[in-house]
C-alpha cells in the first residue's frame, strides 16, 4: 500500500507564540472510576444524564478534526476521557488516526481496568504508547482514590500485559499526589516499578474542574517528594527529551529506571504549553483550566458544508491563533501577591473529566 503524501503543514501559533503541536481527544464522558479528585461519585451517580452516542463525535468526525489539526502542525494525539476504553471499537479509530500523514506519536491514557483484554487490539492498530492512571498500591488507598469501583490486580494485570506486548514509546504510570491521602505510599509504588521499563510520573494536585474539594494545602509540591526519594534513591536529572516537555525527568543513581515530576502547581509550565483539548461532543479547549470551549461540533456538522474541511480549518486556526491562556502561571503570580487570594477559585472551569487530563 503507497503511504499518503504529507499534508502542507500551515503551522499556527498563539499570541504568545506557541505553537499548535499537541491534540488531546476524549472519546468518551463516562468512566467506570469514580476518582474523589476527578468525577466524584456524589454528583455523578447512577442517575447522571451522560452524552448520548449521538451527541458523541464519530470516529469520523474524530478523524477530520485530527486530520486537519496535524495540516495545522499537530505532531501528537492522545486519547483521553473519561475512560477511554469505555468507547466501543477504540482500537479501530486508532487504526485510523494512525494513518493521518504528519501524526508521529497516538497515545492512551486509561485507568487500565479494561487494559488487559484490549492490549493486543490497541497493539495491532498501531498505539505507540500507554498511560495507566495509578494513584496507590496500597489497597485500601486504591480504593478510597478510585471510589470504590476499580480492582487493584486487573489494573496491575493490564499494566503488565502492556509491559509484555512491547508498545513502541513504552507504558508509563500517572500518579496524582494528594497530601495525607496516598504520598505516604508513593515509595511502595515506585519500588513496584523500578528496574522496570516502566516510568513513574508523579503529579501535583491541581485545581482543575470546581468539585474536588481543592486546597492548596493539599498539595505535596515536586521539590518535597524529590527530597522523600532521594533519600531512598539517590536521583540524577535527566535533559528534556523535547521543548515543552510537560515532565521533569531523572534517572535513580543505582540503574533503577526513570522517574517524572508534573510540576503545574509550584512551576508552571504554561509558556511552553502547545496543547488543545477536544471534548467527546466537539467543544475545543486551549487549556486544562478553561472555563468554556468553542464548538466544532456545529462546524463538522454543517449541512450546508458537508465534507468541506475548510470551514473547520479556518475555525480550529482562528482558535488557536486568538489563544492567550497561561492559567497555571497566573494562578502563582497571585500566589505571590496574596497568599490566600480568592481569585484562586475564580471561575467555572471545565471538569477534568470532561476533556481528559
Amino acid at each position: 500500500m503507497n503511504a499518503e503524501p504529507l499534508p502542507t503543514v500551515r503551522p499556527t501559533k498563539d499570541q504568545l507564540n506557541r505553537p499548535l503541536r499537541d491534540l488531546r481527544i476524549s472519546v468518551m464522558d463516562r468512566c467506570n472510576f469514580r476518582c474523589p479528585y476527578c468525577m466524584s461519585d456524589s454528583i455523578y451517580h447512577e442517575g447522571f444524564s451522560f452524552l448520548t452516542p449521538d451527541e458523541r463525535l464519530s470516529f469520523d468526525e474524530i478523524e477530520r478534526v485530527a486530520r486537519v489539526a496535524a495540516e495545522l502542525g499537530v505532531t501528537k494525539l492522545r486519547l483521553t476521557g473519561g475512560e477511554p476504553l469505555l468507547r466501543p471499537n477504540l482500537p479501530e479509530l486508532v487504526a485510523r488516526l494512525v494513518r493521518i500523514p504528519g501524526i508521529e506519536d497516538i497515545a492512551l491514557t486509561t485507568n487500565g481496568m479494561l487494559l488487559a483484554r484490549q492490549v493486543t487490539a490497541l497493539r495491532a492498530a498501531g498505539l505507540h504508547r500507554v498511560t495507566v492512571s495509578l494513584d496507590s498500591l496500597d489497597p485500601a488507598v486504591f480504593a478510597r482514590m478510585s471510589g470504590g469501583r476499580g480492582d487493584l490486580q486487573t489494573v496491575l494485570d493490564g499494566i503488565e500485559a502492556a509491559r509484555a506486548i512491547g508498545f513502541p514509546h513504552g507504558v508509563k504510570i500517572n500518579t496524582v499526589v494528594q497530601r495525607d491521602v496516598n504520598d505516604a505510599s508513593v515509595p511502595k509504588l515506585l519500588a513496584q516499578f523500578r528496574h522496570t521499563d516502566v516510568i513513574v510520573r508523579l503529579i501535583e494536585y491541581m485545581d482543575v474542574g470546581n468539585r474536588n474539594g481543592w486546597d492548596r494545602a493539599d498539595v505535596v509540591t515536586s521539590r518535597e517528594m524529590m527530597t522523600r526519594i532521594d533519600a531512598l534513591w539517590p536521583l540524577d536529572p535527566v535533559s528534556p527529551a523535547y521543548r515543552g516537555e510537560v515532565a521533569t525527568r531523572y534517572r535513580y543513581v543505582d540503574g533503577g529506571g526513570e522517574i517524572g515530576f508534573i510540576s503545574s502547581v509550584s512551576a508552571p509550565f504554561c509558556g511552553n504549553c502547545s496543547r488543545a483539548r477536544l471534548s467527546s461532543d466537539g467543544q475545543l479547549f486551549t487549556c486544562l483550566f478553561a472555563t468554556k470551549g468553542t464548538d466544532l461540533r456545529t462546524v463538522l456538522r454543517d449541512a450546508d458544508h458537508a465534507g468541506e474541511d475548510e470551514p473547520l480549518r479556518q475555525a480550529l486556526a482562528g482558535i488557536w491563533h486568538r489563544r492567550a491562556d497561561r492559567y497555571s502561571e497566573e494562578r502563582q503570580e497571585r500566589r505571590f501577591r496574596a497568599e490566600a487570594s480568592p481569585e484562586d477559585r475564580a471561575g467555572e472551569k471545565i471538569e477534568m473529566h470532561y476533556i481528559g487530563g
